[in-house]
């Protein structure tokens, strides 16, 4: 059986670009066929703002919505972040998403697709790392970053460069290599 990569759209804007993106990583994860996807737009997902009264280290969620999000997280084996930069940080959903859990996302590999201007989204990555260091996920080394992002959407589809390619795939070779290395310690805590 594959491991399962859960795919997040982070942005929730209405005429966002993230949607292209994160539909060209989607189809080149699937066709690599190293992952079962499961893709998340938090904009279908609709979470409250956090509105549990227990912290999510205990996991006594009273909210349909938390329970579902929680099924899907835990059932994960890994996960690509797609994001926007927002005023040099990332979406405000994309935040209320990672702190409505905690358990769920520990030693799972990350990934992030960063879309942008010149900066490419690096920014809003960098903040990111400190806030999914603390809920116990891993990094990998390489990113997707994709500066001008505007300028390759046509048509409502993203036109990648092989540069984006390469990366993308080099990526999701991380994401195998470290689900290997971490699916032990996820089947202890």
């Amino acid at each position: 059986m594959k491991p399962k990569l859960l795919i997040i759209l982070a942005s929730t804007r209405p005429g966002r670009v993230g949607l292209p993106v994160a539909e060209w990583f989607t189809q080149l994860a699937t066709a690599d066929g190293r992952f079962e996807i499961e893709f998340v737009d938090l904009a279908d997902l609709g979470l409250p703002l956090l509105d549990e009264p227990k912290h999510p280290r205990l996991r006594e969620y009273i909210h349909q919505h938390t329970h579902a999000w929680s099924k899907t997280v835990d059932a994960a084996d890994a996960v690509v972040l797609v994001t926007a930069e927002y005023n040099y940080g990332y979406p405000a959903a994309l935040k209320n998403a990672l702190d409505y859990l905690h358990h769920e996302w520990r030693h799972k590999p990350l990934g992030f697709v960063s879309y942008g201007g010149v900066a490419a989204g690096t920014r809003s990555v960098q903040q990111l790392k400190q806030v999914t260091g603390a809920l116990q996920l891993v990094p990998t080394a390489t990113a997707v970053n994709i500066p001008f992002v505007a300028s390759m959407v046509n048509d409502g589809r993203l036109d990648a460069n092989d540069v984006m390619k390469q990366a993308a795939s080099a990526m999701l070779g991380e994401l195998a290599t470290l689900h290997g290395a971490l699916a032990p310690l996820r089947s202890v805590s």
